[in-house]
């Protein structure tokens, strides 16, 4: 699988770089304003060169170029591929961690899916998945992303036994659980984990480490990762001052099989949407209710009761909820199919409602 290193031949234990493009492998041609550059040109062994981490606590590094795109367009095409590599390499008892240099526009929604399709798979194998990048192009002048790879290498090569295996995100210094990454400022270095409740990658925060032994020991399943032409149409409807309810109707009919409503504050919706909102459940599209703040819980029946057959988001973001809902309707289908009758909405409360993220875990 690895496209550079001696690993296979040699029988070695290896880390995986897996690259899938993003600002970390991006070129800016102005000098004096970087933020203006052109994403996937660097090729990710030659991340890695820049890393300077050939061979890492005695396991060589490998790498592997999965795409190499601005990642406000990947496709669902690429998730599937991505996720079916990973599950190979949790597979391979010579591969002792995967690190993934991914673009941060949609880092959550890699971050999620890899968490609900691979996480117990790599709990089980003790084996960290940690997802990377980088908010500055490869040659801006402080461009961050040497230290993320840096960083992340080592977290994924760590032989910290207290930390179990899991999916994972290192920016700025810090390491956060995979499925809390979410951006949440277009320019900070750290804004992929600023929602999220982290630990230095140094020096393991006890806090930060009890939260994820909490968050991490319930059992769980992995769901399927669908086949490239499997991925149900689900999209994402935001409420706002003035919604119309044209704004759902038009989606009725449409052969949409799901829909995240990005509410207000605790997840409330403009009520022009409402008569849409229980046709669109009676005709069957799944509809999934989170909030458009990015951030907090989202529970059942509040702020107000809950149209009968919509789910409440937990602590998913919309774009994360929508993943989640994907996959969730994929397994409920591919179930149904071999007569194991089961419900999306029971798989999707089943595998995605997380403990709260809080810095100040209970």
């Amino acid at each position: 699988m690895p496209e550079n290193g001696p690993e296979n031949r040699n029988n070695s234990p290896y880390i995986l770089v897996l690259g899938m493009g993003g600002t970390i492998s991006g070129i800016s041609e102005n000098v004096d304003n970087p933020r203006q550059y052109q994403a996937g040109k660097v090729s990710v062994k030659n991340l890695v060169k820049s890393a300077g981490l050939a061979t890492l606590g005695g396991l060589k590094v490998a790498s592997k170029q999965v795409a190499n795109i601005d990642s406000q367009n990947l496709t669902e095409a690429q998730l599937t591929e991505l996720g079916q590599l990973v599950t190979r390499g949790l597979d391979d008892p010579l591969l002792k961690g995967l690190v993934i240099t991914q673009g941060t526009d949609t880092i959550e929604e890699v971050g999620v899916f890899l968490h609900l399709t691979c996480g117990s798979k790599a709990k089980l194998a003790a084996k960290r998945i940690v997802l990377t990048g980088a908010m500055l192009p490869s040659n801006a002048l402080h461009t961050d992303g040497p230290s993320n790879l840096s960083n992340a290498l080592r977290w994924a090569s760590s032989a910290f036994d207290e930390c179990p295996g899991g999916v994972y995100g290192v920016f700025a210094g810090k390491v956060c659980l995979g499925m809390d990454l979410s951006k949440r400022h277009s320019t900070d270095l750290d804004a992929p984990l600023q929602a999220a409740f982290c630990s230095a990658v140094e020096t393991i925060d006890p806090a930060w480490l009890s939260m994820v032994k909490a968050r991490l020991s319930p059992p769980n399943i992995d769901l399927p990762i669908p086949e490239n032409d499997a991925w149900p149409w689900v999209e994402i409807l935001t409420s706002h001052a003035g919604a119309r309810p044209e704004s759902v109707a038009i989606w009725i009919g449409s052969g949409v099989q799901g829909l995240v409503v990005a509410g207000t504050g605790l997840g409330g919706f403009h009520a022009s949407w409402s008569p849409s909102l229980k046709i669109a459940v009676a005709q069957g599209i799944a509809i999934v209710r989170s909030s458009r703040t990015g951030a907090g819980f989202v529970s059942s029946d509040i702020p107000e009761k809950e149209i009968d057959g919509m789910v409440a988001a937990g602590n998913l973001s919309a774009p994360k909820a929508r993943i989640g809902l994907q996959l969730a309707l994929n397994a409920a289908k591919r179930l149904n199919d071999t007569s194991t009758l089961t419900t999306w909405s029971d798989l999707f409360l089943k595998t995605t409602h997380f403990q709260p993220n809080a810095r100040n875990p209970e």
